[in-house]
């Protein structure tokens, strides 16, 4: 949370307020030799409104500058977009002279490079952000609350909460709704059916089936996924303060070394970062156990999963799915490709 600065104002809400105020009164001087007040006033007065809900207003949690500006961005920003880690090169001469002369479309389309805030996904399941440093991303396990006395209650809220104190870097609860696919489950259940060692439980088996494939065909089912993400810096943390967050001095000392790290940022920086993060997971894990929930990292092939389905949401791709690497080159395919059609992924 922002630091409040006067009353209930933040810097950044007292900042806008305050150029805004300065704008408008110097306009107020160039203009009242010969502009009347009322005047003034009409067009002060929605000016001064609209920097106030700009500042003070909020949008699911986030601030309405912040959404004015990522609107902007999004609106000046290219609207195609290509994964091209290499960069965008020119179509040939022939393929864009059939183009246009096959499509009725008057548009260009120029597409750019789509840049993700994740550069590669290690071995060891570590999501490398590049120069913002690197995240591991780990499942967590759900405990029904609502169940429990209120001594339990009061026992994993306790829990909880010490984990909640023992944190020193940013940490992500995210909590994701996604389809659910039972084809798999339906075409295991219709395959087993015919070796159970008794008639009334085949037809059980078959008409378990039938069941969930006449759920799926009347209504959407979903699931949630609890993901725990851990993100850690390159570099060493700032000092900070009496209250527990960074002091301004290291925050611009911070932001000068980084500028300077951005050029170059060494492999034992990169080392040490993904040490802190396994010692921070190590945490969690010991410190959410008492309260019932279960942490598991994801692997590399599932947090890439996790990342893919998060930029389609659209899919039935499950986290356990295997994909292949951006580098690695697909010559043939495996012998389960039958199986992976059926399930709606390609390796």
């Amino acid at each position: 949370m922002a630091d409040r600065v006067i009353g209930p104002l933040t810097a950044r809400q007292l900042a806008i307020l305050a150029v805004t105020g300065l704008v408008l009164y110097a306009l107020w001087i160039v203009t009242r030799a010969f502009m009347p007040l009322p005047v003034f006033l009409a067009f002060a007065v929605p000016v001064g409104a609209a920097a106030t809900m700009l500042a003070v207003g909020q949008r699911d949690g986030v601030s309405l500058d912040r959404v004015v500006l990522a609107a902007i961005r999004q609106r000046l920003g290219p609207r195609h977009q290509v994964a091209a880690p290499e960069g965008v090169r020119p179509a040939p001469d022939w393929l864009t002279t059939t183009a246009n002369t096959a499509s009725a479309v008057d548009e260009q389309i120029s597409p750019s490079a789509l840049r993700l805030p994740a550069e590669a996904v290690t071995d060891t399941g570590v999501v490398d952000l590049g120069k913002d440093g690197l995240a591991v991303v780990a499942v967590a396990s759900t405990v029904n609350f609502a169940l429990r006395t209120p001594n339990e209650q009061e026992a994993l809220v306790a829990s909880f909460g010490r984990y909640l104190h023992s944190l020193t870097a940013p940490v992500q609860v995210l909590v994701r709704t996604e389809r659910l696919d039972l084809s798999g489950q339906i075409a295991e259940l219709r395959q087993q059916a015919g070796g159970l060692p008794h008639p009334a439980l085949e037809q059980a088996a078959y008409e378990h089936a039938d069941y969930l494939a006449q759920l799926g065909e009347q209504s959407d089912l979903l699931r949630r996924q609890v993901l725990l993400v851990l993100r850690e810096p390159i570099g060493t943390t700032t000092p900070t303060d009496g209250l527990g967050g960074p002091s301004p001095l290291a925050t611009l000392k911070a932001r000068s070394r980084r500028r300077r790290e951005q050029a170059s940022i060494p492999v034992a920086a990169r080392r040490a970062a993904e040490s802190r993060l396994v010692r921070r997971l190590s945490e969690a894990i010991e410190l959410l156990a008492p309260a019932g929930i279960v942490i598991t990292p994801l692997d590399a092939g599932q947090a890439t999963a996790v990342l893919a389905s998060a930029c389609n949401p659209d899919t039935f791709l499950s986290p356990s799915a295997g994909l292949a690497a951006a580098d690695d080159v697909i010559t043939t395919a495996t012998d389960d490709w039958d199986d992976a059609e059926e399930s709606g992924r390609v390796r």
